[in-house]
């Protein structure tokens, strides 16, 4: 009966673990703009949950559209990739993936 509860408990342990969602930890060193939402200067904690990115500061925490990207080769730092004060993406050093920011009245001007 006990190993049952063992194993139970680890079961549900692992889901949790499998389903939590990566965070990533950015600084951003200006005012910059992610899709539609200026984002202020300062260190961020960044989640991907479905099809928005979760900056957290402290307490608050702003939403952005954002969609996952997968490069054939890791990316050896995380970089903010910006043009001007518009930041497009970032690369998540030690993984293939980057985060790209998507303007919501752009991407309703694309699907009509």
């Amino acid at each position: 009966m006990k190993l049952v509860k063992l194993s139970l408990s680890l079961a549900t342990l692992a889901l949790g673990v499998a389903s939590a969602a990566s965070t990533y930890k950015v600084t951003i060193p200006s005012d910059t703009w992610a899709g539609d939402t200026q984002l202020k200067a300062g260190n961020y904690k960044v989640t991907v949950e479905g099809n928005q990115a979760v900056f957290t500061a402290g307490k608050q925490s702003v939403k952005v559209a954002a969609s996952m990207e997968t490069s054939t080769a890791k990316y050896p730092d995380t970089m903010l990739e910006s043009t001007g004060t518009k930041l497009s993406a970032i690369d998540l050093g030690g993984t293939n993936t980057k985060i790209v920011f998507n303007s919501a009245k752009s991407s309703a001007a694309a699907t009509q």
